[in-house]
């Protein structure tokens, strides 16, 4: 009598520690047919060096990702179609650290005031920029939908952009913020909601608190944090975040967020003030925030946190949306604009209705 095959009763690497992106039954064939393309469906090799490592190692590390994220990015975006009717223009701030540059972009012929999307890149706060091709474009649907979109080139912690520890970035995000937010009527908007993926989630809900901390919280209208990255200590992260162990290695390796952090936050100076780390805000420092969104991806190992966060928001009596994308990993509705259309037009779509809808 031949004994039946059981599907493992925790899904993911919980149930499997052999389970890979490419064998989880969750994972969007679509998105699983462009990874598998690229090699990168499979674990990803181990980091070389550890959080522990020297300041240097730790920065010659992130230099060689940022390139291999770039180049995967640009890739990706190469074969989209330029999106009509947006007129781009670059502004030109001057920062306690230095200018900072803003990626305004406008919908071309529409009459009278538009919500303002304030656009923080993603890149774990240590890499990646407002000026890469998938961010250029991500920018352009959000206009091309009905805002005007700003995106503001920050000082990263490493890569090339870097290297500038915390709060240099979040210092130039404020700047780029309260300039928009002054500057509204000459920007033709009426409100200004902050957005971002990964560690630009982190930056826009670390702009929030720091608002409300610092007396300007009328500035923002909403928060849409997309994967946010904001836990800031993964030796002993909590049981809750099952995430980390079941979506380990799907794109992302889990080994590769103290690293990242790391480098933000040097010997974890910082790993208790909530504007550097989100997920340690109590209460008190979320109330009267404003309305969020909290979009994460069912297939990413950073899902929970981000959960936590919307519920940690609740509790403390915020309006808060959380929301799951089945079968996407880490950003999977920015990456994939030619194989998932429709994803990437409803992530476009849920952003722009959230900006209208704060007004």
């Amino acid at each position: 009598m031949s004994v039946p095959t059981r599907t493992p009763s925790a899904p993911g690497r919980l149930g499997d520690p052999a389970t890979t992106l490419e064998t989880d039954p969750r994972a969007d064939p679509r998105m699983l047919a462009v990874l598998r393309g690229l090699g990168l469906t499979g674990h990803p090799d181990p980091a070389p060096l550890g959080p522990d490592a020297d300041r240097a190692a730790l920065l010659g590390f992130v230099d060689a990702v940022e390139e291999g994220f770039e180049g995967l990015f640009a890739g990706l975006a190469a074969a989209w179609t330029p999106v009509p009717g947006v007129t781009r223009e670059l502004l030109t701030l001057q920062g306690g650290g230095g200018p900072i540059t803003l990626h305004v972009h406008r919908p071309d012929g529409v009459d009278g005031p538009l919500p303002c999307l304030y656009q923080v890149h993603g890149g774990g706060m240590v890499m990646l920029s407002a000026a890469g091709p998938l961010y250029g474009h991500w920018r352009d649907e959000l206009a091309a939908a009905g805002a005007v979109v700003v995106g503001v080139e920050y000082r990263n912690g490493g890569g090339r952009l870097g290297a500038h520890p915390f709060p240099a970035g979040l210092d130039d995000c404020v700047t780029g913020l309260r300039w928009v937010a002054d500057h509204r009527d000459e920007l033709g908007a009426t409100h200004v909601v902050v957005t971002g993926d990964s560690g630009g989630a982190n930056l826009a809900l670390a702009l929030a608190l720091r608002a409300r901390r610092d007396g300007w919280a009328d500035a923002v209208a909403g928060v849409y944090a997309q994967c946010p990255y904001i836990l800031g200590d993964w030796t002993e992260p909590p049981a809750e975040l099952g995430s980390l162990v079941e979506c380990d290695g799907y794109w992302l390796d889990r080994a590769l967020f103290p690293l990242l952090a790391a480098v933000y936050d040097p010997v974890g100076g910082h790993a208790g003030d909530p504007t550097c780390w989100p997920f340690r805000a109590g209460p008190e420092h979320l109330a009267g925030l404003p309305p969020h969104i909290i979009s994460c991806n069912e297939l990413d190992p950073l899902r929970d946190e981000g959960l936590a966060y919307h519920r940690m928001l609740l509790a403390a009596g915020v309006p808060s949306v959380g929301r799951i994308n089945p079968g996407l990993c880490h950003v999977g509705e920015l990456m994939f604009r030619e194989a998932m259309p429709d994803v990437y037009a409803a992530a476009v779509r849920d952003v722009v209705g959230f900006a209208r809808s704060v007004a």
